[in-house]
């Protein structure tokens, strides 16, 4: 049976929560476009699963953020790494899509081209090589046909820095954008008081750890200062035990919601947030949410940051906007004074307020891609390298 003629067979690599939302996305869109005879396989989490896929194991095998955590986990990773490979190696796909995840993936595309140099490979989100590590653009090309960027800026980074192709099919907050705006009501009840605030120290238990003490403490200033304000807690279902045994201590107790929906509803009505660096941050921004940005890392991670960073913000609405509009606190100025300080000025009428807000409607204009959904530009690019790879 010649490959037209049958299912697209599609290999698929996640390792983050983040990698298979946008996975299952692709896939879903994917297998629409293809009108179902498409087969999917690889590694992913339960998104993935639900839109079709044989994961090979869980795909929390081979998520580990920070030196700690890889160095702990880094037989345990390199056994999946072969795992995958070997699969990859012993029934090759039609194309391999490695989704986020850099560090496992990578090593898994230079393998696999290595012995299948014929083998389509796409690259789902780009590398943060405009502020990290800038030379895995150039030394991704020999095994990377394409990349996916999530960031209007990014095909032009990866350009500079000697990349593969790279095309920006647009952020997946784009498709939610209807459910991050503000209606009548929730602008009502943003501007009313007590103002509804925003804690959000997190999603991986290393971020609760380092943020949680320092984000309780921001709060407790605040308060002590005068200002009254309701407090609201987003966080992931799986982590909610974590959140309230952090939180118990806290002198101003949030209100944790774990249903996307009520989240939602908190980010359109919210006066202001404290929340750690991340995507969250470009999630509020779209939601119009004046936001303190804050970060800890390990001690090793901090000391080598100044000599392997690129530029001065790690913000990503600061990065697509050219502009320092969300104040950041990282390392040793993430104190709950300056926290405090910051958020009561993100809360109150005035310029550092309106600079924020100002830039948030320029970043809905410049992230807006003609159209189509993020994930059907995705598959389309798929269908497009696979295509170039069969006519070659």
């Amino acid at each position: 049976m010649s490959p037209r003629s049958r299912p697209l067979d599609v290999f698929v690599v996640a390792g983050e929560e983040s990698g298979d939302v946008l996975a299952s996305a692709f896939m879903r869109e994917l297998g629409q476009t293809l009108n179902g005879a498409v087969h999917f396989r690889g590694v992913g989490g339960p998104r993935m699963e639900a839109a079709g896929l044989v994961s090979l194991f869980p795909m929390d095998d081979i998520t580990a953020i920070g030196f700690g955590q890889v160095i702990a986990g880094l037989p345990r990773i390199l056994r999946r790494m072969g795992e995958t490979v070997r699969a990859i190696l012993k029934e090759p796909p039609d194309v391999l899509v490695l989704v986020d995840a850099p560090d496992f993936n990578h090593r898994v595309a230079a393998r696999v081209r290595a012995r299948l140099p014929d083998l389509p490979v796409v690259k789902y989100v780009a590398p943060t090589v405009w502020v990290w590590r800038p030379g895995r653009a150039k030394a991704m090309r020999p095994y990377t046909d394409h990349v996916l960027a999530l960031l209007p800026f990014e095909p032009e980074a990866m350009a500079r820095l000697g990349g593969p192709p790279t095309t920006y099919v647009g952020h997946p907050l784009l498709g939610v954008l209807d459910r991050l705006t503000p209606d009548a009501g929730d602008a009502a009840r943003r501007a009313a008081e007590p103002p509804l605030l925003l804690a959000l120290p997190g999603s991986r238990r290393s971020e609760l750890a380092r943020l949680g003490a320092d984000f309780g403490a921001a709060f407790a200033h605040l308060r002590a200062s005068g200002r009254d304000f309701e407090l609201a807690l987003p966080t992931l279902p799986r982590r909610e035990a974590e959140v309230r045994a952090i939180t118990a201590g806290w002198p101003v107790q949030p209100r944790i919601i774990t249903d996307e929906g009520e989240k939602q509803a908190a980010f359109r009505r919210a006066r202001a947030a404290l929340a750690a660096s991340g995507t969250v941050t470009l999630e509020l921004a779209l939601a119009g949410v004046p936001t303190v940005a804050a970060y800890k890392v390990h001690t090793i991670e901090a000391w080598l940051a100044p000599i392997l960073l690129s530029g001065t913000s790690i913000i990503l609405t600061n990065r697509i906007l050219g502009e320092d509009v969300v104040p950041e606190f990282l390392q040793t100025d993430c104190v709950p004074g300056k926290l405090a300080a910051a958020l009561e000025a993100a809360m109150n009428e005035g310029p550092a307020r309106e600079r924020q807000l100002n830039g948030f409607r320029r970043l809905r204009e410049i992230l807006k891609v003609d159209g189509k959904t993020p994930a059907q530009r995705a598959a389309q690019v798929v269908l497009d390298v696979v295509g170039e790879r069969r006519s070659a």
